[in-house]
């Protein structure tokens, strides 16, 4: 049981990051509406933490970085951009808000798996609160990084914003909506699904 269990572990876990490199490298992955890019990689990471555990939650967090990182390498204008100014914060930008939402991911399903909700609910629960993580991470670490740099102030005046809370707010308002509706639903049913497998094994 135990040599199936792993099995079953080590095959998801490299599903999922096929599936995060696939998405990272094609439209799938990506929703670019000029400088704004919604992302549908946390989908892979929040479902590796909730059938898996904590542990690929983390580690998938990580390849979702690091490809995040890869973009940056004249793959995204926006990512481009941030690199040529400070590639240290650049790094940081992308790998932790990610390895921080698999984190989040895995520790939040194990408390509400003990609890007597459905788990289909646990599973949105945990996708929604995933998704938000990476926008509230990738954005405040954007603000806090790079706020003051004169390519944030340009696009601060391109989106009308007064401040760079206003910057903010504008920056991650259809991110955050966009991912944390389609990653909450489809979070709630894969993850379900995929723990009925898991039992079955």
């Amino acid at each position: 049981m135990k040599d199936k269990n792993k099995l079953f572990s080590l095959t998801l876990t490299a599903a999922f990051l096929a599936l995060i490199v696939v998405m990272s490298f094609t439209p799938i992955g990506y929703l670019k509406v000029g400088v704004i890019e919604i992302t549908l990689l946390v989908l892979p990471v929040v479902l590796g933490a909730i059938t898996i555990g904590t542990g690929a939650g983390v580690f998938l967090g990580f390849a979702f970085g690091a490809t995040s990182f890869i973009q940056c390498f004249g793959m995204s204008t926006f990512g481009a951009a941030l690199l040529a100014i400070q590639p240290v914060y650049t790094a940081l930008v992308c790998f932790l808000p990610r390895v921080l939402l698999g984190l989040l991911s895995g520790l939040l399903f194990r408390a509400l798996s003990k609890t007597k909700l459905p788990a289909a609910v646990s599973c949105g629960l945990t996708a929604l609160c995933a998704s938000l993580c990476n926008t509230v991470g990738f954005v405040g670490l954007l603000v806090l990084f790079f706020g003051k740099t004169e390519y944030i102030q340009g696009l601060m005046e391109t989106l009308g914003a007064q401040n760079l809370w206003a910057f903010a707010l504008v920056f991650a308002g259809v991110n955050s909506l966009v991912e944390a509706a389609a990653n909450t639903v489809l979070g709630a049913a894969l993850g379900s699904v995929l723990l009925k497998l898991k039992r079955r094994i």
